[in-house]
C-alpha cells in the first residue's frame, strides 16, 4: 500500500541501502544522530518525509518496500 511516511535512509557509497520507518521527524533526527556516532567514511544518513510503498512484515510491523519520488 502507498502511504505518507517518515524514514531514516542509509546511503553507502552514494547508493540507498536501507530505509526504516520512523514515528515522526524528531525521532528520525534522534536516530540519525545516534547512527552517525559510529563514523564510517562512506556511510551517510538522511531523514526523509514523503510517499512510499509499504508492506507488512510477519510480526505485523511495517517496512518501506519502495520510495516514490514525485
Amino acid at each position: 500500500m502507498i502511504e505518507a511516511v517518515v524514514g531514516l535512509l542509509m546511503f553507502v557509497s552514494g547508493d540507498l541501502k536501507e530505509a526504516r520507518i520512523q514515528e515522526n521527524m524528531a525521532k528520525c533526527l534522534r536516530h540519525k544522530r545516534e547512527a552517525e556516532r559510529q563514523y564510517s567514511e562512506n556511510v551517510r544518513y538522511q531523514c526523509w518525509s514523503g510517499n512510499a510503498e509499504t508492506e507488512l512484515n510477519i510480526d505485523n510491523s511495517k517496512s518501506i518496500k519502495k520510495i516514490i519520488v514525485e
